[in-house]
């Protein structure tokens, strides 16, 4: 017998990709991503927070979609403990990012907790992309680094220049949050189960906005993955049994039909002798 050998990885093969291309389209993400922390800067100015702690979330938290609705929630009047509910809910997302990533970068173990801050929907989508470890490394590093830096220095002419534009509503960049997050989002729904959990999400979450307080729709908008899911379970198993009733009633079929084989022409053959006895 032949020895078997594991095909081999991917990302331990010789580079294929240049360094300069991988920097260019992690500077491309991390550049875009970033300025949009203005957006936040002045939206979150804008719902009462001061300067130092609108700094602090975007040095402390770093995940954007968390901070907006975080943000968003408290503008609202909601509870500031629902609302960091919410944003702590929305930011879950990024330790399943984390289980991936750690055996693409398998990063020294001294490194990992500085590297799990940077862990989000960007660098993520980055490193992904990546054909080789070198690549991933590279390409979760430069974006980390850029969006970092950017995302932390424009929340903070945001928040400075807040003052200056005065009622946030009044231009319109109240909407900025979920416009942001919408425009990461939508690249990512591309299979039929992804694209009907993001809509019965926005269903259920405008449909109880009037209801319950401010940063509870999100938690309920949330049900709509585990509803999906089920649903979809649901629909193989039965998709699956009735597969399987039809193998049974088919082979079931074949049994009591006409066979073939020796037996089978003996049998012709005794019915062949029988009626020429009777003739």
């Amino acid at each position: 017998m032949a020895e078997q050998t594991a095909p081999p990885d991917i990302r331990t093969e010789p580079e294929t990709m240049p360094d300069s291309a991988v920097i260019r389209d992690a500077l491309g993400v991390g550049v875009a991503v970033g300025l949009s922390g203005f957006a936040f800067g002045v939206t979150s100015a804008g719902s009462g927070l001061s300067l130092l702690q609108t700094c602090a979330l975007s040095l402390l938290v770093f995940t954007g979609a968390s901070q907006f609705a975080l943000v968003g929630a408290i503008a609202a009047g909601g509870n500031p403990l629902t609302a960091a509910a919410g944003a702590f809910f929305l930011g879950v997302r990024n330790a399943f990012y984390g289980l991936r990533l750690s055996q693409l970068l398998a990063l020294p173990r001294f490194v990992r907790p500085f590297a799990a801050h940077w862990v989000i929907d960007e660098t993520t989508a980055v490193s992904l992309s990546q054909p080789t470890r070198r690549a991933v490394r590279l390409g979760f590093t430069v974006t980390g680094l850029t969006l970092y830096v950017l995302w932390n220095l424009t929340t903070f002419l945001g928040a400075l220049g807040a003052e200056a534009i005065g009622e946030t509503e009044a231009w319109g960049l109240d909407a900025a949050g979920p416009a942001v997050f919408l425009a990461l989002l939508a690249p990512m729904l591309r299979t039929t189960t992804e694209r009907a959990v993001a809509g019965i999400a926005v269903v259920l979450g405008l449909g109880f906005l009037p209801i319950l307080p401010a940063g509870v729709p999100v938690l309920v908008a949330a049900l709509a993955a585990p509803a999906v899911l089920w649903f979809k379970g649901r629909t193989f198993a039965g998709r699956t049994k009735a597969g399987t009733g039809t193998k049974t009633g088919t082979g079931t079929g074949r049994g009591t039909g006409t066979g073939s084989g020796p037996g089978a022409n003996q049998e012709t053959g005794a019915k062949h002798e029988t009626k020429g006895e009777d003739r």
